[in-house]
């Protein structure tokens, strides 16, 4: 069957894959455009795979001040090559990365950077919960597995549901980008700094006004 520009056109909008990747995943898939979605997403993440062991020592540290200067990012997002961090799909990546980080206040970049003594604590949170819930004992660790995937993605930088598109988290937005620019790409620290942090009400209202912001 025949390609559209226009069908080209929307797919790239949807995956921010290049022309050729948008019409061989349209023929691929039959014109079936949540197919072709599907395509290209999965064969980001099998190229993203190859290029995970690349050295990424390239990139940008940003800096993102919240109006007022309530709430101030750094970040640092690295890649393979200046001429890739010069990119402006690249330098919009980071700026967006920066702005989810004061919108969504993780607290880890990835599970892997909880450590072991809050992961046992919240699991034993997590199990107490159920059994007051009265949950059967045979599906309690099934519960606390569930809950504790949850806490993940609502600590855990690269777990989170994107702030500006949360069908994808931040780990597939960074996927999406390796297969548009061809380099590794990764996140590899972060600081989120808050006026008055500690003061609990004040940490919640900014938080609300920056994720406002950001979304509209």
């Amino acid at each position: 069957m025949g390609i559209s520009a226009a069908d080209v056109k929307e797919l790239r909008r949807k995956t921010s894959a290049g022309i050729l990747d948008c019409k061989q995943a349209l023929k691929e898939t039959d014109g079936d455009m949540e197919e072709a979605v599907n395509y290209l997403r999965e064969k980001g993440i099998a190229e993203a795979e190859k290029k995970a062991d690349r050295t990424a020592a390239e990139g940008l540290v940003e800096a993102y001040i919240h109006m007022g200067g309530k709430i101030g990012v750094l970040v640092e997002v690295n890649c393979e090559t200046d001429f890739v961090a010069k990119n402006d799909a690249f330098k919009k990546l980071v700026d967006n990365i920066s702005m989810h980080i004061a919108a969504a206040n993780p607290k880890y970049l990835s599970k892997d950077d909880v450590p072991e003594e809050v992961v046992a604590k919240e699991k034993e949170v997590l199990k107490t919960q159920a059994l007051n819930d009265g949950k059967p004992e045979h599906v309690v660790e099934q519960i606390v597995e569930g809950r504790l995937n949850k806490f993940f993605s609502e600590n855990c930088l690269l777990e989170q549901p994107y702030i500006r598109d949360d069908d994808k988290t931040v780990a597939e937005l960074i996927t999406e980008k390796v297969a548009e620019l061809g380099e590794n790409i990764n996140i590899r620290r972060f600081t989120r700094y808050e006026l008055g942090e500690g003061i609990e009400v004040e940490e919640e209202d900014f938080a609300a006004e920056v994720k406002n912001e950001v979304e509209n």
